[in-house]
């Protein structure tokens, strides 16, 4: 409400400020038109508009009580002066300026309606800025008059509490689209933490294990003693609530993999998988143009999908070729193994889903997989620059 309030008395303070200006601007106009105005009530008048418009500035700077009495009682006084100083004969046009100088007064009719206390002005503002114009009329029915000169008053009162019922609606509305906002990306948040804990326990924790559930077969005690320490960090890790970010596939730290070379990187995954019994053979360059979560998305997918290989294709190598232009950069990981039928794999098959493609469409890249039974597996990675 303290913000609705504020912003509300803002646009109240500025809109006063621009209405009173606008009408300032107008009698100054018919003052200075010869015939109007006796020629020794010209300078006073011109002086009193000059500081009204003053004063309808600092208005709109300021909506103190102080400064709204100065604009009330500034606008009283230009309209008894306008009627007195009107030149004998000025009938039509005395009236329209004298009732376009009580517009001048009735601009502080936006900005008295935020209160009571402001709100009891009027009255005592609105009657004596209204009397000249009846005094000075000619040929005018007195209900056309009163009509003609209270006009302004109801219809800036009427924008006034327009203003002060809308502006509000406008600020919760605003809040509650800005509370929406908040909801949905904590909720993404969420999905992204917990899709990202998914990948995390598929490709060490539940890696380690399936090793376990076949014995270790392949594999030395050395790699599984190793591979299984790691795990056991990871979890402490993720008990004390530390953000483990991955260094590798299957060496989980507390640092990125941004803090080595990518050549690293990529040479600790081969010595990875070479102590796990798969033989990597790379191609092409040996260091890639990325770095932050695209360089760690392309690391662990580049990883899982040897996992894969050695874990399902039958066979103890793969070939990885690493290749990149102006815009992209390409792993294509090869195995001469089992291969499958891709239309054949189960939905309830995650693994490759969340931490291959998905993995690198969290970065803006694309994963296409080729394979067909007895004809082997080939997978690329593709990951912009």
């Amino acid at each position: 409400m303290i913000r609705s309030a504020r912003e509300r008395d803002r646009l109240l303070r500025h809109s006063a400020c621009g209405v009173g200006l606008l009408t300032d601007a107008g009698v100054l106009g018919m003052v200075l038109i010869p015939g109007t105005l006796q020629t020794a009530a010209v300078p006073f008048a011109v002086a009193l508009l000059l500081g009204m418009m003053a004063a309808h500035v600092e208005l709109a700077r300021s909506g103190r009580l102080s400064r709204v009495i100065a604009v009330a009682v500034g606008g009283v006084v230009l309209v008894w002066g306008l009627a007195l100083g009107l030149e004998s004969g000025a009938d039509f046009a005395g009236f329209v300026l004298v009732n376009t100088a009580n517009a001048v007064t009735a601009s502080i009719a936006v900005v008295v309606t935020t209160s009571s206390r402001r709100l009891a002005l009027v009255l005592p503002v609105l009657i004596p800025s209204v009397i000249p114009s009846v005094l000075v009329s000619t040929g005018t029915t007195i209900p056309a008059v009163l009509f003609q000169s209270l006009l302004p008053w109801g219809t800036l009162c009427g924008f006034a509490l327009w203003i002060s019922t809308a502006v509000p609606r406008a600020v919760r509305r605003i809040d509650s689209i800005g509370n929406a906002h908040r909801v949905e990306r904590l909720a993404s948040e969420t999905e992204a933490q917990r899709r990202q804990g998914a990948r995390l326990l598929h490709d060490t924790v539940l890696a380690t294990l399936t090793l376990l559930a076949h014995s270790g077969r392949g594999v030395s005690v050395d790699a599984l003693r190793q591979q299984a320490a790691q795990d056991a960090q990871l979890l402490r890790q993720l008990r004390l609530g530390g953000t483990p970010t991955p260094s590798a596939s299957g060496s989980y730290q507390l640092t990125s993999v941004t803090t080595a070379p990518a050549a690293n990187t990529l040479e600790s995954v081969r010595h990875r998988f070479g102590r796990m019994g798969l033989d990597v053979i790379w191609h092409g360059s040996g260091q890639v143009a990325l770095t932050g979560a695209a360089l760690d998305s392309f690391v662990l997918a580049l990883a899982e999908c040897l996992e894969n290989v050695r874990r399902h294709s039958g066979v103890a190598s793969a070939d990885v070729t690493i290749t990149e232009d102006e815009t992209t950069v390409r792993a294509m990981v090869t195995d001469a193994g089992a291969g499958f039928d891709i239309a054949t794999v189960p939905d309830s098959k995650l693994g490759f889903k969340e931490s291959v493609i998905a993995r690198l469409g969290d970065v803006g890249g694309r994963t296409r997989l080729f394979s067909a039974p007895g004809s082997g597996t080939t997978v690329v990675l593709e990951v912009p620059k």
